[in-house]
């Protein structure tokens, strides 16, 4: 059935609607994630259990974890949610806006952290647990000043890394057409987190650090067994968003599913 001009339009406006909030929803984890990945926390510890000890390259290592990767999975799905529908331009343009702001957020904290204290802020905050006393201006700093490598290598890593994504997404895609989603999802997550994991670790702790490569790949191999977990599990997920989007976008008309995905 032929649609009319004001179908179009109001198609049109659906589509910018959900791009803003993709994009909303991309821009914040994606800012978080930074944020709070300076923290390691213990994967076991979670569940109460000891080290796992895991033979890897010749060492042990635990499933010790940047607490980035508590929310860097809607990231995931987000990402390849605007693929399907906004291309790999729709992707690039989120990617690179959010890293400037990424960057200008770690500027604003260099600023923030250098900042001289507040006699009075600083005797406040400055008692602990049990009496204990510490300096409250140089934990402020700690928590959220990262050193230049790590900066640099999550920067870069996440740029490669969404770019990365969204050309095998669509490599993939055209091999399959519009079935498997589940196939140009996750293959796509997967080989772009494997490109993620590696160069944030080789750069920050590496080039900037004092980790030797076995190290760096030791880790990166700890990191990317989650981040293939956990693509995987979330794939019925996808599923589940495209239906909600697919019934978003062609309510009050018979629209076609052609229409509004991606054709690059």
């Amino acid at each position: 059935m032929q649609q009319t001009s004001t179908e179009l339009n109001h198609l049109g406006q659906k589509k910018r609607q959900l791009f803003m909030v993709l994009c909303g929803i991309f821009l914040t984890n994606a800012l978080l994630a930074e944020l709070i990945g300076v923290k390691i926390f213990s994967g076991e510890g979670v569940f109460g259990l000891t080290g796992a000890q895991i033979p890897v390259l010749g060492t042990r290592l635990d499933f010790n974890l940047t607490a980035g990767v508590i929310i860097w999975p809607v990231v995931f799905i987000t990402t390849d949610i605007i693929n399907e529908y906004f291309g790999k331009d729709g992707v690039r343009r989120i990617s690179f806006l959010t890293a400037a702001l990424i960057a200008y957020a770690f500027l604003v904290i260099v600023v923030a952290t250098a900042l001289p204290p507040a006699q009075f802020w600083q005797e406040i905050n400055s008692q602990g647990p049990n009496g204990t006393s510490f300096d409250m201006d140089y934990a402020f700093s700690k928590v959220f000043r990262q050193g230049l490598g790590i900066i640099v290598g999550s920067l870069v890593a996440f740029l490669l890394g969404q770019l990365l994504d969204a050309h095998v997404f669509h490599w993939l895609k055209h091999l399959t057409g519009s079935r498997k989603i589940w196939l140009r999802a996750t293959g796509s997550t997967l080989v772009s987190q494997l490109v993620d994991t590696v160069v944030v670790l080789f750069i920050a702790f590496y080039l900037f650090g004092d980790w030797d490569l076995k190290t760096v790949l030791s880790v990166s191999v700890i990191n990317y067994l989650y981040k293939f977990t956990v693509a995987v599990v979330l794939t019925p997920l996808l599923y589940v968003a495209h239906t909600f989007i697919d019934r978003y976008l062609a309510e009050e008309h018979h629209v076609p599913m052609e229409t509004f995905i991606a054709k690059d």
